[in-house]
């Protein structure tokens, strides 16, 4: 099954289903999730003049697992937790630890990379809308909102091209909307089949198209 040539191209079909009240315009942020997420926001972005800005956040992975998620950690490394692991206890505390160290480390370094010495935008009563290329488990995608949440976000909305059922009704009553293009029943559908070319991203690619952004606020300014 393919629905997308490639993120840019799912980003431009999110942007041509949302319909976001004009009476907000102006107060939107596009919060994309490095990596695929940058690629799928760019579209979004341009649609309503609005910034483009990481937020940078990692998979936790179970050790010795990377198909288990322990759940996600956030740039002022909160976690979101895979309760079912837990209550599963498919992990170990002690093993966990050194892991979600690492994570964290990682968190630090990207987010270094692709914001240089900006800090994180004031996100007090603004629209968020925040952007990844696919929902496979949820949890990072959660992790986002609760950052949003924490730092007094107005309205927040998730794009996303396509999700796994389980995921979508993990997300949806978190946010005030969710847009999703496709959403599979099957828990063995292989998500990244619904695009024809989604190679992993690099660093630089998202550093690339965050600064083909900057010409979005240049039109905002100038408006």
């Amino acid at each position: 099954m393919v629905i997308f040539r490639n993120r840019f191209e799912a980003g431009r079909k999110l942007a041509e289903k949302m319909k976001i009240s004009k009476k907000i315009f102006n107060n939107i942020i596009v919060l994309g999730i490095p990596r695929g997420g940058i690629s799928v926001g760019y579209p979004i972005a341009k649609k309503y003049y609005s910034y483009l800005e990481p937020i940078t956040l990692e998979k936790i992975p179970v050790p010795d697992n990377d198909y288990m998620e322990y759940g996600a950690i956030t740039l002022d490394r909160h976690i979101i937790i895979n309760d079912k692991l837990i209550k599963q206890k498919h992990v170990d505390n002690e093993e966990i630890e050194p892991v979600i160290d690492k994570a964290y480390e990682e968190v630090l370094r990207r987010d270094k990379l692709f914001r240089g010495f900006k800090t994180f935008p004031n996100l007090e009563k603004r629209t968020i809308i925040i952007v990844d290329d696919m929902l496979s488990k949820g949890y990072t995608m959660l992790a986002a909102i609760k950052y949003a949440k924490e730092n007094k976000a107005g309205r927040i909305f998730v794009a996303i091209p396509v999700a796994y059922y389980e995921a979508f009704n993990l997300v949806k009553d978190e946010v005030d909307d969710i847009i999703c293009l496709y959403v599979s029943r099957d828990s063995s559908f292989n998500i990244a089949s619904c695009y024809e070319y989604f190679p992993d991203m690099k660093d630089k690619e998202v550093t690339e198209i965050l600064n083909m952004s900057q010409e979005i606020y240049k039109i905002t300014d100038n408006k």
